[in-house]
């Protein structure tokens, strides 16, 4: 039998794809191996929404370490690293995201020493296809692909193309049958949640939403992922009556990515400071404890000191539980790389000084959690320890026998700048990959 092995980078929605190849590939009788020296075929699902050099680095490295074993690479594929994918390995084979399911084609051809290329861009709906689960209560449902903005830093619509909406019915569906089949959380996700159905025409994802929870009963919890404040001011008061039902967990994702305004037009993002603050306010409002998520970007080409500066004011003011920090790094093809950069050493020093900052709110605004009790849902599992998820998606670190699923009450002993603990003990922090458990 034929064993591959799958290694998977970048958001959930990449990890919600090679869900899918894993089941491609069970369904046609390949093996799936958890380490890449037992294979006969490896496949690394990439993101180059980051940058090339990451995606680059694990190439060769997958390359030098074992030469005679066939590589096939798949997930964001840009035009620019395909050459350079090249130099690494002639001899890979290339699947973009809109051809997953070409893998078994890519595998078997590889076997047979032809390189296969599916990088043409397709609108594949990705729900309702078989999926081998990476975690048995986590059910990752996609509910569109593509980008309905075309931000000057990004590459997301370069890669993925305009927004492409996945219809309600197949996503209910999709939700409906990972409740069935064990799963407690349900993560919805896209390059841009608040997007859903901008391409018929409508805003829908509150109607998403509504139909989801009327429908799909049972014992679980939504987790929304990253939406563009742009799309949240025409649906903001329908979603804070949506956000009081239970079963949605009490967190926003919602990247400002600059807090100067100027940096913002620049940015083409299509929202104003006031515009951001006034949307974080009256969730607080009106949804209690609510985790907000953020992403700020520094670096950006132009930005100065005092824009930056602005950017410091703008997370002092709101305060956010989570923040992604990243620093400007020019994509391929996007109008940020053609403008005039910022030194690399001010970069670095502004993302130390942004770093700092969040960390210390962080600690303070996971303090207020000291004393709180309540519920509890085990949904990961660390090393000598459990990672659980109370109502407003805060990671809570506790030891003992449980098991993935179980739903335990206890009190907040402790906190850190990241995560919450039932006991005072002496274990690093966990790092949570905004990327992945967010977007």
């Amino acid at each position: 039998m034929t064993k591959v092995y799958l290694q998977t980078h970048g958001c959930s929605a990449n990890q919600s794809e090679s869900e899918i190849m894993m089941a491609l590939l069970a369904n046609a009788g390949l093996q799936i191996v958890d380490e890449m020296e037992y294979s006969d075929v490896n496949i690394i699902n990439i993101c180059t929404v980051r940058g090339l050099n990451v995606p680059l680095k694990e190439i060769r490295k997958f390359t030098e370490q074992f030469p005679d074993k066939k590589l096939v690479v798949t997930g964001c594929i840009t035009k620019d690293i395909i050459p350079k994918i090249r130099k690494i390995n002639p001899e890979a084979s290339l699947i973009n995201t809109h051809h997953i399911q070409e893998i078994v084609e890519a595998v078997e051809e590889s076997l047979q020493g032809n390189v296969l290329e599916a990088l043409t861009r397709e609108k594949l709906v990705k729900v309702n296809l078989p999926k081998v689960k990476t975690n048995k209560i986590i059910g990752i449902v996609s509910i569109a692909s593509g980008c309905a903005d075309a931000c000057t830093f990004c590459s997301v619509r370069l890669i993925k193309g305009h927004i492409f909406t996945y219809p309600q019915s197949y996503i209910v569906k999709e939700v409906q049958k990972n409740i069935d089949h064990g799963c407690k959380e349900i993560w919805l996700t896209s390059q841009d949640n608040g997007a859903y159905g901008l391409d018929t025409g409508e805003r829908k994802l509150p109607d998403l939403l509504n139909e989801i929870l009327d429908k799909v009963d049972g014992n679980y919890k939504i987790r929304l992922g990253m939406i563009n404040p742009r799309h949240i001011g025409s649906m903001i008061d329908e979603l804070i009556k949506i956000y009081q039902d239970d079963r949605m967990f009490k967190f926003l994702h919602i990247s400002v990515e600059a807090g100067n305004n100027e940096v913002l037009g620049k940015m083409k993002r299509h929202y104003n400071i006031h515009e951001f603050k006034d949307m974080v306010e009256r969730f607080r409002r009106y949804v209690k404890d609510i985790t907000i998520a953020s992403d700020i970007m520094v670096g950006f080409p132009t930005e100065t000191e005092l824009q930056f500066q602005d950017s410091l004011h703008l997370i002092q003011e709101v305060k956010p539980d989570v923040l992604n920090t990243a620093i400007f790094t020019a994509r391929p093809n996007t109008l940020a790389a053609r403008m005039k950069q910022v030194p690399e050493d001010i970069k670095m020093e502004r993302s130390k000084a942004l770093n700092e900052l969040y960390v210390s709110i962080a600690k303070k605004q996971n303090k207020k959690w000291i004393g709180w009790q309540g519920n509890v849902l085990i949904d990961e599992i660390g090393k000598n320890i459990f990672i659980g998820r109370n109502f407003a998606y805060k990671p809570v670190i506790v030891k003992g026998d449980y098991h993935l699923g179980d739903e335990i009450n206890l009190k907040i002993k402790d906190a850190t700048a990241n995560d919450l603990r039932v006991d005072v003990m002496d274990v690093p922090e966990i790092e949570i990959d905004v990327e992945k458990n967010f977007t």
